[in-house]
């Protein structure tokens, strides 16, 4: 009989953000032949949830089925039906779907040499590349299929920061790497009648995946040349904007939701100096997207994750049609850039945001913070020490 471990399982909040968290003991599964078992020591406090068909599901932030106007209680809303309106509750952009993991190989697959072990080795600290199979749950001991989806680290990061780059970090490099292409095509474009006018871009959110982006932004364009950029950070509530306002070259405005549209659009365009080429929008709810096309110049291009994009863009189609706008969804990145992310944080040529570490066994109290926005930054869930 298969020996047991615990397992950690967050499922999108219900009202008052109770009975997300659930706890189990389930079986130790084999190690794959060609992969791995890791040992897990951190995970970021990200969620899935149930969709129609009762399977497990990746999906949008909390903030994507909030509300769309001012709060007016600290409780959330039940995120249980795809198709119920929108309530009133809080935003929390530090929580979102995913898949987060940062430990060590516990065992490798009988089938690994020497010839095609990647480099790993048992006892080696690393981090997991969310595949498709991945559980629905954070096992202590969670196992990989295939080496391919694992991201050796250096000793020089420590494993509470690296389990916070597998999905926020790493979704938001793929959007920076997006705007760059944007950003030489607009460029490019303008050579010959605007060589002198820079390329604005607004990164629009308050949690992990804004502050990810915008300071993978400053360090990007800045490695890239790209002095014809300027990078304005709409925040979404104070905290976040305490926290953008030490990147920086980088303009902030706030987005208080109390106001009026016509006042948050005047008050964004200000800053950034007119309406701007590129919004990388984290929001993710209708009126935030319909707030950055009004934001964004004619030609423009939205950059929104791929998790809310079959929501969205059927809605937002004709604006976009009109504005002669484009929407396009970002996934979330490549094994590839999951690795050089890894160096550029480990040398630290990229800031990671702030985070706050908590033991597995208060999860639940760590989510309901999460939902209050009583958490600066990431949380993340310590299941062992190894450090």
């Amino acid at each position: 009989m298969n020996k047991l471990c615990r397992q950690v399982s967050i499922e999108s909040p219900g009202p008052g953000a109770k009975n997300c968290v659930f706890n189990f003991f389930v079986p130790i599964e084999d190690t794959p032949p060609q992969g791995a078992r890791i040992k897990i020591v951190c995970a970021g406090a990200c969620y899935r949830r149930r969709d129609r068909s009762n399977s497990i599901t990746s999906i949008s932030s909390v903030s994507s089925e909030l509300s769309d106007y001012c709060p007016t209680s600290a409780s959330i809303t039940s995120l249980t039906s795809m198709s119920s309106p929108a309530h009133q509750g809080i935003r929390e952009g530090s929580f979102f779907p995913g898949f987060e993991v940062a430990g060590v190989i516990e065992s490798l697959g009988s089938e690994i040499t020497e010839a095609n072990n990647r480099g790993l080795h048992i006892g080696q600290r690393v981090i997991v590349y969310p595949f498709d199979e991945a559980p629905a749950g954070y096992a202590e001991l969670m196992v990989v299929p295939d080496l391919k989806h694992i991201v050796p680290i250096p000793d020089s990061l420590p494993i509470s920061v690296a389990a916070m780059l597998p999905t926020g970090a790493l979704l938001a490099m793929n959007a920076v790497f997006k705007a760059q292409a944007v950003v030489t095509e607009i460029l490019k474009q303008r050579a010959s009648t605007e060589p002198n006018k820079k390329c604005k871009i607004l990164i629009v959110g308050t949690g992990g995946l804004a502050l990810w982006a915008v300071r993978i932004a400053s360090y990007h364009f800045a490695l890239t040349g790209s002095a014809s950029v300027d990078i304005t950070v709409a925040s979404l509530r104070d905290e976040g904007f305490r926290l953008a306002t030490e990147i920086k070259n980088v303009s902030v405005v706030q987005w208080n939701e109390c106001l009026y549209e016509p006042q948050l659009i005047e008050r964004t365009k200000d800053v950034c100096g007119g309406p701007v080429d590129v919004v990388i929008d984290f929001g993710t709810t209708s009126r935030s997207l319909h707030r950055s096309m009004h934001c964004l110049s004619k030609g423009g291009v939205v950059l929104i994750s791929d998790e809310v994009a079959e929501k969205l863009l059927p809605k937002f189609s004709r604006l976009s049609s009109e504005y002669q706008q484009e929407i396009i969804p970002i996934s979330n990145g490549t094994a590839e850039q999951l690795a050089e992310l890894v160096q550029l944080v480990a040398t630290k040529k990229i800031e990671p945001p702030p985070h706050s570490v908590f033991p597995c066994e208060q999860a639940a109290e760590v989510i309901q913070k999460l939902c209050n926005s009583e958490i600066p930054g990431r949380a993340i869930l310590r299941f062992h020490d190894v450090e």
